[in-house]
């Protein structure tokens, strides 16, 4: 938690140059499904509402996709800093050459990988949003709305950080897995966003 802290004041630190984009999407994910969640809590026993056991349901998947999206904000910055350790190795000799290499190459699909799943958790978030707007407590409209905005700023965002490090990996395996996890989200995806 005190890490996950830490990441946000670094985001929100102009001069921190290491958590950018990457770590500030996932949090907007959190801070959305922790308002659907809200949202979702506040429409129990209202009237017209959905059951009870619905909007529990929605809760625990709200609250579940929150810490995880809480959490990857921080692995962002983590994975990040690997990319940047991983640089800074010695490269005078052939050896020192290949390890920095196969390092750089480790930490850069950890460095895609996990906005990629960011980007999973924020579209799930989404999905939250779209489940409970046809049926929750209208006095709630600007958080659920908020929920929407946050969400999909958070899941476009990921996607961004996941195809900027994209070029820089060397296997194309890896790059060929991924590729189609992002195209496969984001066709999926595709049409929820925009409401």
């Amino acid at each position: 938690m005190e890490t996950n802290f830490e990441a946000i004041q670094r985001v929100l630190d102009s001069k921190d140059t290491t958590t950018g984009g990457g770590t500030a999407s996932s949090f907007a994910g959190a801070m959305a499904s922790g308002l659907v969640g809200m949202v979702a809590r506040l429409s129990i026993g209202k009237p017209g509402a959905n059951s009870k056991e619905y909007y529990q349901e929605l809760i625990s998947s709200a609250d579940n996709l929150k810490n995880l999206l809480f959490d990857g904000g921080s692995k962002d910055t983590s994975a990040f800093e690997e990319v940047q350790l991983a640089y800074r190795l010695p490269k005078s000799s052939e050896e020192e050459k290949n390890i920095r290499g196969q390092a750089i190459e480790s930490a850069m699909i950890k460095a895609t990988a996990v906005p990629l799943e960011n980007a999973i958790n924020c579209a799930k978030v989404k999905d939250l949003c779209r489940k409970i707007e046809n049926n929750y407590n209208k006095n709630t409209l600007s958080d659920l709305k908020s929920a929407m905005y946050l969400s999909q700023a958070g899941f476009l965002g990921c996607v961004e950080n996941v195809k900027i490090n994209l070029p820089y990996l060397k296997s194309q395996k890896v790059i060929d897995d991924i590729t189609a996890q992002l195209d496969s989200i984001m066709t999926k995806t595709q049409g929820s966003m925009g409401s």
